[in-house]
């Protein structure tokens, strides 16, 4: 995996952990909610995991965002946007 890959799955990480807080959920929470390991919900959020398109899903639905929302790369501030 190179350090674009690892970079990538870090975002995504981040983002997760970013709903998941405002939704004031631990990762045990989330995870039992997911049907998922808290463990696996940890790694994920460190970009540990190269996290599999179903439970990606799982997650996204327990944040109430669709997997599209927690893909997504956020807007550069230097584009003209």
């Amino acid at each position: 995996m190179n350090r674009d890959d690892k970079d990538f799955l870090r975002q995504i990480g981040f983002r997760i952990r970013e709903r998941r807080t405002a939704m004031n959920l631990t990762q045990a929470a989330l995870a039992e909610t997911c049907g998922l390991h808290r463990t696996f919900i940890g790694s994920v959020e460190r970009g540990e995991r190269n996290v599999a398109v179903l439970s990606l899903r799982k997650i996204a639905t327990a944040l109430r965002a669709t997997p599209a929302e927690l893909l997504a790369e956020p807007d550069d501030p230097g584009d003209g946007r």
